[in-house]
């Protein structure tokens, strides 16, 4: 006969002939020669060597133990003394009992809402990150939750967690800032058949995510073609010298034609204007030299005017000296000055005559 001693959290099954016969607990035994005793730690799981249903039959072994059942379409959270360890994926588990506190927690993985009681750190270990979708809708963002391919509610600003099985789940984001649209390079004709290339921009915002997303396909595009077409319809009632003119009120004509439209697209149109018309090279040569007519023109008028005010000036000067002899004589002065002033020396020849005739000239008469 063989002694053997089973210690305190230890555990063992007695087997003779290799058949199973009894569970053994703490104490000391004495074995028969054809009987064996396999020990197992009680603080680890149990993991026999035989098939699990043989050692259940034993009523006082199935007492000593927690059975775990995880179908195919659940998760078993565990948890030791209510500190989260593991997952247990679908199969059959046994832990022993009284050494370590186990629980377990079920999750049916055909649901896609975690229960709240679920405490979030647990959902960002690293033993559930294959079981877990996250989804993170940022501050300026509205999401839309689609399940199976049908809308199913719509997401605040936030991060959600949802279980991974085989239910397709889609969410699309929606960006509730203002945004820029811009209508470049369009040709169009006015009405006198002049050809000119338009850039146009528009401001919106998303206000109805669920009509835009839900209910139309790729919204901007249909903006885009609102706006191109609200603009065609404007600048081809003009002349190209009437839009010049108008130009301002392009914006406001297109958001009043196409406010209805927009708001069936779940989008509000804030502001809208032109950045740049731009004319054919042979047009803009043709207006360039109408502006130079125009100020040459402008000029000549300008110039004519000053030719006149200084021929009135003149003949005024001319009549008050007709009238006033001294103040012809002042004048006469005034020129004999300036003549006098650029010459450098007089050369004299004939006699006291010309000097005579000097004074005549520099000397007023009294």
């Amino acid at each position: 006969m063989k002694r053997i001693r089973v210690k305190n959290g230890l555990v063992g099954l007695l087997f003779r002939s290799g058949n199973y016969k009894q569970v053994v607990t703490e104490g000391t035994y004495w074995l028969m020669p054809n009987e064996k005793v396999v020990l197992y730690n009680k603080a680890l799981p149990f993991t026999p060597g035989i098939e699990l249903n043989l050692l259940l039959k034993d009523s006082q072994l199935q007492e000593m133990l927690h059975i775990v059942e995880v179908k195919d379409n659940e998760i078993v959270l565990q948890y030791i003394n209510n500190n989260f360890a593991s997952v247990l994926s679908p199969g059959r588990y046994a832990f022993w009992k009284d050494l370590v506190n186990y629980t377990f927690k079920s999750v049916d993985l055909n649901q896609l809402e975690i229960d709240k009681e679920i405490d979030i750190t647990i959902l960002k270990s690293h033993h559930l990150l294959k079981y877990i979708r996250v989804y993170n809708i940022d501050s300026y963002e509205t999401g839309l939750l689609f399940v199976d391919g049908k809308f199913e509610k719509q997401l605040e600003p936030g991060i959600y967690h949802l279980w991974n099985n085989t239910t397709p789940v889609c969410v699309y984001k929606a960006d509730l800032r203002q945004q820029q649209i811009e209508v470049s390079g369009q040709e169009i004709l006015t009405s006198d058949k002049a050809t000119l290339r338009i850039n146009f921009f528009a401001q919106y915002r998303i206000v109805d995510p669920t009509t835009a997303i839900t209910q139309n396909k790729e919204y901007q595009k249909q903006l885009y073609i609102l706006l191109q077409l609200a603009i065609r319809e404007y600048i081809g009632a003009l002349t190209m010298d009437a839009l010049l003119e108008k130009k301002d009120t392009i914006s406001e004509f297109v958001m009043d034609k196409i406010k209805d439209q927009v708001s069936k697209l779940g989008i509000e149109l804030m502001n809208c204007g032109v950045k740049d018309i731009i004319l054919p090279g042979d047009v803009k040569e043709i207006m360039n030299k109408v502006l130079v007519a125009q100020k040459q023109a402008q000029a000549n008028i300008v110039t004519r005017r000053e030719e006149t005010a200084s021929t009135r000036s003149l003949l005024n000067t001319a009549k008050l000296m007709e009238d006033n002899e001294m103040l012809f004589k002042l004048k006469e002065m005034e020129y004999v000055e300036k003549i006098a002033d650029k010459i450098n020396s007089i050369s004299l020849s004939g006699g006291n005559q010309v000097v005579d005739q000097l004074k005549a000239i520099f000397t007023p008469n009294r």
